[in-house]
């Protein structure tokens, strides 16, 4: 039987190269992402039962509007993906922008708090749903450069542990590595070294039916792709 999956981040890097193997598994997708027109071109490849908003996870109106439509029409989540994140141009701490610091937990932090808050009543109310928020290998290590990205993924991985301990049984709430691959985030840290890694389409190749199987068993397990 299909999952309802929502997606957060679903135009862009991992969460659009995981769209193809939802989809053809016979899966249901709600998903957003901040630009219309790759919202447009996803309704146009992926047409109804599917549903995509344009919604900025800094947004909670926009949010609380979304979330609202999709459980209406779907009812609560199988499986929710908090993919939506932002990566800092490299630099010391100290020379971090401070708006760019700013948006980097507005979107990271807060962003998964509002998706959390807008969706997961629901689940619990029925007693079963997985909870996947995307940390990284910087949310579990650290490298020179990346300390606001670092701060934000050390956040991920401590609020998903804690929130584990809060669902009742039958759910799971997982923070995932996703590894590294080669996306947008990751040139934007590291160049043309990117290169060298797994394209995102790659990865969805083992990430998919990864994700697809977790179940209750991996509540509070920092789990990762590899």
């Amino acid at each position: 039987m299909g999952k309802v999956i929502v997606l957060t981040g679903a135009t862009r890097g991992l969460g659009r190269s995981l769209l193809p193997a939802f989809v053809a598994g016979g899966h249901t997708v709600a998903g957003c992402g901040r630009s219309e027109s790759h919202i447009a071109e996803l309704r146009k490849a992926y047409p109804a039962p599917h549903s995509f908003t344009p919604v900025d996870v800094v947004d909670p109106e926009g949010i609380e509007s979304w979330a609202a439509d999709v459980l209406a029409v779907f009812g609560p989540p199988d499986l929710l993906i908090n993919n939506a994140a932002l990566m800092n141009t490299p630099a010391p701490l100290w020379e971090v922008d401070n708006g760019e610091f700013d948006a980097m937990i507005d979107v990271n932090i807060r962003g998964v708090f509002r998706i959390i808050k807008a969706f997961v009543p629901t689940m619990v109310k029925r007693g079963s749903g997985v909870i996947v928020n995307l940390s990284s290998g910087w949310g579990r290590s650290t490298s020179p450069g990346v300390a606001p990205y670092c701060a934000t993924k050390y956040a991920i991985e401590g609020m998903t542990l804690a929130l584990a301990q809060d669902l009742p049984r039958g759910m799971a709430a997982v923070p995932l590595n996703p590894g590294i691959i080669d996306t947008d985030m990751l040139r934007h840290a590291w160049g043309q070294e990117a290169s060298s890694f797994p394209s995102p389409e790659q990865w969805a190749k083992k990430a998919a039916p990864f994700l697809l199987n977790l179940s209750a068993k991996d509540n509070g397990k920092p789990l990762s792709v590899l």
